[in-house]
């Protein structure tokens, strides 16, 4: 089946492949001559030589058709999993005649969504027609796709021609982000005995604080903040810039991705890191995502970006390069592991320490269990019991 559909595909690339119409045309034609070959008719001679002639012209003029056509693609913004991915293409004539008559296909990956179409009724000269349409993911991911095809049978509609473009584009989706109340198991991450917490230091403008440099006054700049000596010097009003030095818990999100996982709980497990990640910034945690295989990523694109394209990773390594600060473990194998760690660990009941269930707590070892076929919000707002500290 495939063999065939590509068969066709490079018949329409030479402007072979008959239409509904152009392959009536055809059969009479051939019924015609066969006839007239039969009976020697010079009149079914004439009618079926008529209409060749006219199905050659009509593999050629499709092709004249969609000469002068342009076509560009605008860059792709990445969008979470749950929001709608926009493309736009731009289409422009720029032959000298109008065009029109024609469709325009997306080469979308299957994994993301149907490939679009579209039909272009006419289009005047250096007339430029946007297309504009919408893709819901279904998955996160990072997809890639090459081309947009440009297909007609105009004017005669006897034979489809079509022309491939190469337009590689991008379209990034990002895991989806839970709007998380609260979450314990960040919110108590530095609360048992003996743990040090690591800060890190954070530099953000603010109207007070220790000053960073001068620059011209502005209109609206506040009279509070100009640098009278400095101005008198340059002759012109010259306003401090402040800044506010902070320090940040230092938190890490770890992903295992090379533990034993099944796709639903991996996925779980996507979503999860992208919310914990979300929720520590928002409540000033210095928060960083670690990857078996990659450094530390702590600014919100890198991080959103490699969460999107993460994949299960089977291949062995030798040791893992673990972070050595507070750390939230994200793993369907619970380990042994200091105070100063605490794990989300995706398993079935059965593999789970006795007594504990979906969304629960074990205190010894400061651990949540998830189950993939509950719901993964509500687990992770799920109070965690601190574990005692070790007596001397």
């Amino acid at each position: 089946m495939k063999r065939l559909v590509r068969w066709g595909k490079g018949l329409e690339r030479r402007g072979l492949k008959p239409a509904y119409a152009g392959g009536l045309l055809l059969s009479l034609a051939i019924f015609l001559f066969a006839a007239a070959t039969n009976t020697m008719a010079g009149g079914l001679y004439v009618m079926s030589g008529v209409m060749l002639a006219l199905l050659a012209l009509a593999t050629q003029l499709p092709r004249r058709h969609l000469r002068g056509i342009t076509v560009e693609r605008r860059p792709i913004d990445p969008v979470s999993a749950d929001d709608s991915l926009v493309v736009e293409v731009r289409v422009t004539n720029r032959h000298r005649q109008p065009q029109g008559l024609f469709q325009l296909m997306d080469a979308l990956p299957l994994a993301l969504a149907p490939a679009p179409q579209t039909a272009l009724r006419h289009l005047g000269h250096a007339q430029t027609q946007v297309w504009r349409y919408q893709v819901q993911p279904r998955q996160r991911g990072v997809y890639h796709w090459e081309g947009l095809t440009l297909r007609s049978a105009a004017p005669l509609g006897l034979f489809w021609y079509r022309r491939d473009l190469a337009l590689p584009a991008t379209a990034v989706v990002y895991p989806q982000v839970l709007p998380l109340q609260r979450c314990p198991i960040l919110d108590t991450l530095g609360h048992q005995a003996g743990q040090q917490w690591h800060y890190h230091p954070v530099v953000k403008p603010d109207t007070e604080g220790v000053t960073r440099s001068l620059r011209p006054y502005r209109w609206g700049d506040p009279t509070r903040l100009i640098h009278w000596r400095t101005s008198a010097r340059y002759g012109e009003l010259q306003v401090r810039e402040l800044e506010r030095v902070t320090a940040s818990q230092e938190v890490v999100i770890a992903l295992n991705t090379l533990a034993p996982w099944t796709e639903e709980g991996f996925e779980q497990a996507v979503i999860a890191a992208a919310s914990l990640y979300h929720y520590a910034m928002e409540r000033g945690f210095a928060a960083a995502l670690w990857l078996p295989r990659c450094d530390l990523l702590q600014d919100r694109p890198g991080v959103l970006l490699a969460l999107a394209g993460v994949q299960i990773d089977a291949s062995p390594v030798a040791a893992l390069n673990e972070p050595a600060v507070a750390t939230v473990w994200l793993t369907p194998t619970p380990i042994a592991k200091p105070l100063s760690l605490r794990q989300l660990v995706w398993g079935h009941p059965a593999h789970s320490p006795e007594g504990t269930s979906a969304g629960s707590a074990d205190p010894s070892k400061g651990t949540i269990w998830i189950q993939a076929d509950q719901p993964l919000q509500a687990q992770l707002q799920a109070a965690i019991a601190q574990p005692s500290p070790a007596k001397a």
